[in-house]
């Protein structure tokens, strides 16, 4: 199933919310590209979603939509293993043993615990609280190699490392120690009314900030020509021109132009012409992913097809590793 020549990537997002184009030109686009040097597995993390509190129907809306979309933007099912987190029991039960080899001190030190915990203070509750066992789990299930993470992300890396070594010194060799992955650098996409923070799919305190890819076209194009800028009407990259700056990377991240290149295209062009070809560019880019998307959500019985698939494939290597785990422990077979 796997290419035992290839290190196998993991990487999984939750059905929270809808990429963003900054999802999509930062790490999105190039996952695709990734099945050529790794065996790809991407989860969509039902399981973690649920530390927040979700409204049922709409949760199930935004998974199968989730999956929908990773294909439509080109991650091929028949190349990579694409599924639902909640539909292999082995990261649930993988999870609860790791609990019992992971300290309280560990996770006390979680700095996305003490975020999350104070945007959610109503609802403290104990998944979140062990949410890093949960990602060690989904991480060491697959004997991953590499996973792609961001800033946001080292600490939970670190974490899922110390305690597979911490196993791996009371039972033997049983888990991978899986290794940080920078991938192909894609674009840094800031909000379009707040520059100085990047544009995130969790970002909703102003809906003007974020371009999500399923936005309507003609909302993207308003998005674009109410972002933020300055007064003095130039066109170039700038610590001081934070908006301006932020537009040129979009350009440049879908079209494939250099920023030297955007820069001198647009030099002695005023803004409004400038946040129009910027549109322009982006709408050129996200409505084929939007057209295939639409063809794959009317086709029921193959996205029904994709993730039981997916299912299977993910279920017949993660309980491998899972049956090693309960007879090391003791558990019987």
């Amino acid at each position: 199933m796997l290419d035992e020549k290839k290190k196998i990537i993991y990487s999984a997002m939750q059905p929270s919310g809808y990429p963003s184009l900054g999802n999509y030109l930062g790490a999105l686009k190039n996952w695709k590209n990734l099945k050529d040097d790794f065996d790809c597995i991407f989860s969509i993390a039902n399981m973690h979603a649920i530390t927040v509190r979700q409204d049922s129907a709409n949760l199930r809306k935004k998974t199968r939509d989730l999956i929908t979309l990773f294909i439509a933007i080109g991650l091929d099912p028949e190349k990579n293993i694409i599924y639902y987190q909640s539909d292999v029991p082995a990261h649930a039960e993988l999870s609860w043993i790791l609990n019992c080899f992971t300290y309280m001190g560990e996770l006390n030190r979680m700095t996305q615990f003490k975020e999350k915990s104070s945007k959610h203070s109503e609802n403290i509750n104990s998944g979140l609280f062990t949410y890093p066992v949960l990602m060690a789990a989904d991480i060491l299930l697959y004997q991953t190699d590499v996973v792609p993470v961001g800033e946001d992300q080292r600490q939970h890396l670190e974490i899922c490392r110390d305690i597979a070594e911490r196993f791996n010194n009371i039972y033997g060799e049983v888990f991978k120690i899986p290794e940080g992955f920078i991938p192909k650098v894609g674009a840094r996409i800031m909000g379009l009314q707040n520059p100085s923070k990047k544009m995130s799919k969790s970002e909703s305190d102003n809906d003007n900030n974020v371009i999500y890819i399923l936005d309507d076209l003609n909302l993207i194009r308003n998005k674009i020509k109410r972002s933020v800028t300055d007064s003095d009407n130039e066109i170039r990259y700038g610590e001081d021109k934070p908006g301006i700056s932020n537009l040129l990377n979009i350009y440049s991240a879908v079209t494939g132009k250099s920023s030297e290149d955007s820069e001198n295209e647009f030099r002695g062009v005023g803004y409004g012409e400038f946040k129009e070809a910027v549109a322009e560019a982006v709408i050129k880019e996200i409505r084929p992913i939007q057209e295939k998307y639409r063809e794959l959500s009317s086709d029921k019985a193959y996205i029904d097809s994709v993730i039981k698939e997916g299912a299977d494939k993910a279920s017949y290597i993660a309980n491998k590793t899972l049956r090693k785990v309960k007879k090391k422990v003791g558990f019987p077979q």
